[in-house]
């Protein structure tokens, strides 16, 4: 299968344009129905069941409505739809709960309260395409992984902001990733990011916790199409979202080494996912739902939530 991602460049258009060939919701075939997420009958503002502060609660970014939706989990009952987004995109959470977002369309980052419908902070990311996130669990720094400059031309870089508040400082570059996707954090403050090179193949570097470049670092598995990165609790786990396998890496100096995988039978298109425990979270961009599979075990889907339309980003923010 070939990934949306690789058909063209993301420096040309927003992740949405990309994927679905226009920023709008298709309509035919594959139109929602009716009372799914993102329809109309649905409230027209943001709004959350007054219960859901109290659940953990899973977030999912659906580009191709511009809304995310929230569901109460593990029961996974939509308890609350998020709107005012432009193509919404990867998501990351930090110990307090607070959800951070994406918001590819708009060179933007919002941050939203455990079970809050208004974000309590915005944080510019002005002339980039923000999609991946991350949250150092140490520092509590919020990197984000921006795709490419929002100009049109231009290969995308990592910002950091400083306990997740401010402007964003650094601008990490790797002339070997022309187009940066996703990020991870490991628990030593160790920022992996991955993404494309200019001829549309796989790439994969470190930014060491403390460092002030990006370094690349050579994998012992071929990956067609960078996936998710996220760090498990004992590896680097990093998807191919052409094959939508999870592989699990050991890193050590420039290189790394596969110690697993977690193949996602079913799934069509997972671009994100998000670990929680021993479960792993995968919207199917392509397949229009979200699938929950064992992990690492991987296999058949335990759940799968259906209704969405282009889903692209998950986290699973705790009650406190």
């Amino acid at each position: 299968m070939t990934s949306h991602f690789g058909r063209c460049a993301l420096s040309l258009c927003a992740v949405a344009a990309v994927l679905t060939g226009c920023g709008a919701m298709r309509q035919g075939d594959n139109a929602l129905p009716i009372g799914a997420p993102g329809t109309a009958a649905q409230s027209a503002r943001s709004w959350m069941d007054p219960g859901a502060t109290s659940q953990d609660l899973l977030y999912v970014s659906d580009t191709g409505t511009s809304e995310v939706y929230v569901y109460s989990y593990p029961s996974d009952k939509l308890v609350g739809t998020l709107k005012d987004f432009r193509d919404p995109g990867g998501e990351c959470v930090d110990k307090s709960g607070n959800v951070f977002i994406t918001n590819t369309g708009d060179d933007a980052i919002l941050e939203f309260a455990h079970g809050g419908t208004r974000p309590i902070a915005t944080l510019s990311d002005p002339g980039y395409f923000p999609f991946g996130c991350s949250i150092d669990p140490n520092s509590g720094n919020l990197a984000v992984a921006n795709n490419s400059a929002s100009s049109g031309s231009g290969q995308g870089n990592v910002v950091v902001y400083t306990h997740a508040k401010g402007k964003p400082k650094g601008d990490y570059t790797d002339p070997n990733i022309t187009q940066m996707l996703l990020c991870g954090y490991d628990d030593k403050g160790n920022l992996f990011v991955d993404g494309f090179t200019k001829d549309n193949g796989f790439a994969f570097a470190e930014l060491r916790s403390g460092g002030t470049t990006l370094t690349n670092i050579t994998l012992n598995q071929s990956i067609a199409s960078p996936g998710g990165v996220q760090w498990d609790g004992k590896y680097v786990a990093v998807g191919d979202q052409s094959t939508n396998v999870v592989y699990q890496f050991s890193i050590s100096g420039k290189k790394g080494t596969k110690a697993g995988s977690t193949a996602l039978t079913g799934a069509a298109e997972v671009v994100q996912f998000w670990i929680a425990g021993s479960k792993l979270i995968g919207p199917d961009a392509d397949g229009a739902d979200v699938g929950i599979w064992k992990y690492p075990a991987g296999g058949s889907t335990l759940k799968t939530i259906t209704g969405l339309y282009v889903p692209l980003g998950a986290t699973l923010s705790e009650a406190k």
